[in-house]
């Protein structure tokens, strides 16, 4: 019994040998920003050990001068951010919404965007930089019924090409509907693959790459739980939707695979209430081994009001866990971690 006690010790150790993470820095991209509200941003990897952030900005969400804003990290600074996108699409302008930064191993740059009135309404954009956001191509549009990644970012695949996780909402609201988009490696030759979503309302897929070559996707939905589903042909097809156990207060999350195989899930703790918003005023930072079983890590933000939310997880070359989320619709803040 003694032995069979030690044995269950060491393994619990073992299994729980990541439970630190050691913050690095935090603070805003932007202290003094020309916009009165900002939300939705993405954060890539850039060479040489910089970065890029982007969100979209403007007098308030679904103002049709609603721009994409990005900024360059090197060293310790943000630079002053820059518009980089707007909605104008055959001459009349619409709001720009949720960008999503990708880099491809060749070096190219993607900002994918959407642009409309609502996002019921949207439709994808995309633009494109060789030389990491010093100068960008045109805007395009995507192919009808792509809308490229809808709020977090894209992965690639064994074979090179990209998997973008996706989602449509209803006209009528009424019905929330995730898939998957793939392209190539070079942002083309796009495929749309379907989901059946069953009886969940579910939108903005985070993917995740397990040490077995499974994916797992995880999705904020409207039955206050994340959901997950799962594929194993590289993300052809995808099973049954079921929920884990961890909810979800109708607000974004972002997950990231780490270089050691596990994951970390930036997420609301807390349950929906009467307003859109509410559940929005805690964000977290939660670890897994398996993808299933969460344990909360860090607390990122704990306050008796307000919104953070919409958060971006990456982890780069040398290990740091970058973290960007919304800031009560004011900022975008950004924190850094060294994992353990």
């Amino acid at each position: 019994m003694k032995t069979i006690h030690l044995f269950t010790i060491i393994f619990l150790l073992a299994f729980n040998c990541f439970s630190q993470v050691t913050l690095v820095k935090e603070g805003f991209i932007d202290v003094n920003p020309e916009e009165k509200s900002c939300h939705a941003s993405t954060i890539v990897e850039l060479s040489g050990g910089k970065y890029m952030a982007a969100w979209f900005a403007g007098e308030h969400e679904n103002h049709p001068k609603v721009c994409i804003w990005v900024s360059t990290k090197t060293k310790e600074n943000w630079s002053k951010p820059v518009k980089v996108a707007d909605g104008i699409y055959e001459g009349t302008q619409y709001a720009c919404w949720n960008p999503v930064l990708f880099k491809n191993p060749s070096g190219k740059l993607f900002l994918f965007y959407k642009v409309g009135i609502n996002p019921r309404e949207w439709w994808g954009m995309m633009k494109t930089s060789l030389d990491e956001g010093k100068t960008w191509s045109a805007p395009t549009r995507l192919p009808n019924d792509i809308l490229g990644p809808i709020k977090n970012k894209s992965i690639q695949l064994k074979n090179g090409d990209i998997l973008h996780p996706s989602s449509t909402e209803s006209v009528d609201s009424k019905v929330w509907h995730t898939h998957v988009e793939i392209s190539d490696a070079n942002g083309e030759n796009w495929q749309k693959i379907p989901i059946e979503c069953g009886e969940y309302g579910v939108i903005q897929p985070s993917v995740l790459i397990h040490k077995d070559g499974r994916l797992q996707m995880l999705l904020r939905s409207r039955q206050n739980k994340i959901i997950q589903s799962w594929s194993s042909d590289n993300g052809k097809t995808w099973g049954k939707l079921t929920p884990i156990n961890l909810p979800n207060p109708n607000s974004g999350i972002d997950a990231v695979t780490l270089k050691d195989g596990s994951f970390l899930l930036v997420y609301n703790p807390l349950p929906s209430g009467k307003q859109w918003s509410n559940g929005r005023n805690v964000l977290k930072l939660a670890h897994s081994t398996d993808g299933i079983n969460w344990t909360d890590i860090y607390t990122l933000e704990n306050q008796a009001k307000g919104e953070f939310s919409y958060p971006a997880i990456i982890q780069s070359s040398d290990g740091l866990v970058n973290i960007t989320y919304t800031f009560d619709r004011k900022l975008i803040k950004n924190v850094v971690f060294k994992v353990k």
